[in-house]
């Protein structure tokens, strides 16, 4: 996996950490770290929309936040491509960061909290045009009617708070403001897990409409794995901190070859009322990122799991084209996905 086989990538992550530190004491002292983003590396091309997912406290959101140096990693190097070179996030000084994350934006979770209360739709649409000095005047008002019709909502709604819209409303706000400055890349986090299944819908195909329209790129974080296959061409999965498995979406979906994967695929609901599901029970608990287990973190909880699981840490292999995995078995498994 390495930026040389793929001409169009505009992001790539190379051994991204973040570590919080655990803090004790009257003074604070660091006696440990949580390692919310253990080592990641992965890319994403341009025009793609890259799925994450893993269950709550993986560190998706983090890893997304990261990204953006809303969170500034530990260690690691982000590479974007920007003024069309690929240029290190990390090596920007905040001038320039400034600059740089016109062309990155965040589509947040929960479309309440989002949205100043104080601030009507169009001052909160046009915040992130005046902020980075991209319009002032007429065409920042042009611009901002222009964003509101984009999404879905109208004109007459453009001096109304955000107490006065729907939750899929304030959604499609949210989108608008992060469309503003026209990015090249957007992290959408878990964008419809606080919205209504029907209107879950909407908000997909709203999203899928602007990346075809605008040549958008996503990173598609989620736990609902039907909404990730619904919108993505690739998905990542991630464990405790780490990545352990990456393939476009049909061949994830259908060979997986983490056991991990293979037991969140389980839990995919069948539109089929007569399939009757096997759901896989994961024996145990996730692992403590502040102290994860010896060799695989996974091995606890593996119904494969041998010996060599517990005292060394596989290694990152492609074991089919653009399918990569971390597994001591991989290539022998056969395990079962989505029919």
């Amino acid at each position: 996996m390495t930026s040389q086989a793929y001409s169009n990538l505009i992001l790539e992550l190379k051994n991204l950490k973040k570590y919080f530190p655990i803090e004790k004491g009257f003074f604070r002292r660091a006696e440990g770290q949580v390692r919310a983003v253990d080592d990641v590396s992965l890319f994403i091309k341009e025009g793609e929309t890259l799925g994450l997912v893993g269950e709550s406290g993986s560190g998706k959101t983090t890893l997304g936040r990261c990204i953006l140096r809303v969170i500034e990693p530990t260690e690691g190097e982000i590479y974007f491509r920007y003024n069309d070179k690929p240029v290190n996030l990390l090596d920007l000084d905040s001038r320039e960061m400034h600059m740089a994350r016109r062309h990155l934006q965040m589509i947040f979770q929960d479309p309440y909290s989002s949205l100043d209360p104080r601030m009507i739709i169009s001052d909160i649409i046009a915040e992130p045009l005046y902020a980075n000095k991209v319009l002032k005047g007429k065409k920042l008002r042009e611009r901002v009617r222009e964003l509101v019709e984009l999404v879905g909502l109208e004109k007459t709604q453009m001096r109304r708070y955000p107490h006065a819209f729907s939750g899929g409303q304030r959604q499609r706000i949210g989108i608008a403001r992060a469309l503003a400055t026209q990015p090249k890349l957007i992290i959408a986090d878990e964008p419809v897990s606080a919205l209504d299944v029907s209107i879950q819908a909407q908000i997909l195909n709203l999203m899928q409409d602007l990346q075809k329209r605008f040549n958008l790129t996503y990173l598609f974080i989620a736990h609902d794995l039907s909404v990730v296959e619904h919108i993505s061409d690739r998905v990542a999965v991630m464990y405790v901190g780490k990545i352990i498995e990456l393939a476009e979406t049909e061949e994830l979906y259908i060979r997986p070859k983490h056991p991990y994967t293979e037991a969140l695929l389980s839990a995919v609901p069948q539109l089929d009322p007569e399939t009757k599901m096997k759901r896989i029970i994961l024996p145990g608990e996730v692992a403590n990122p502040a102290d994860p287990p010896s060799g695989c973190y996974f091995h606890p909880r593996c119904n494969y799991a041998k010996e060599i699981c517990k005292t060394d840490a596989p290694k990152w292999e492609e074991v089919a084209p653009e399918h990569f995995v971390v597994c001591h078995f991989a290539k022998e498994l056969t395990l079962k996905g989505v029919d």
